[in-house]
């Protein structure tokens, strides 16, 4: 994949490709099937548009999304329950 900078943050990826953007670009695991159920069931999921039946996710989106699920730096585990 491309670095963020040179990909036009307002590209439609299918859900496939959304994926796996993610997957490269984060290291957040992520599926086209969790992208799906989130879709149908969840308002946490990315943003997306619908073309006819096919959503389509903003890359902006994406990076957004993806980012909201990594938790903040700490130097140890005992750090994560004072951060949540």
């Amino acid at each position: 994949m491309k670095e963020n900078a040179e990909i036009n943050p307002d590209r439609l990826l299918r859900r496939a490709q959304a994926a796996k953007y993610v997957v490269e670009t984060y290291n957040v695991p992520c599926s086209p099937k969790t992208l799906a159920k989130l879709a149908c069931v969840s308002s946490e999921g990315p943003p997306f548009r619908l073309a006819g039946r096919f959503p389509l996710y903003p890359i902006s989106g994406l990076d957004a999304w993806a980012q909201k699920k990594i938790g903040p730096l700490v130097r140890s585990t005992s750090e994560t329950r004072r951060v949540a």
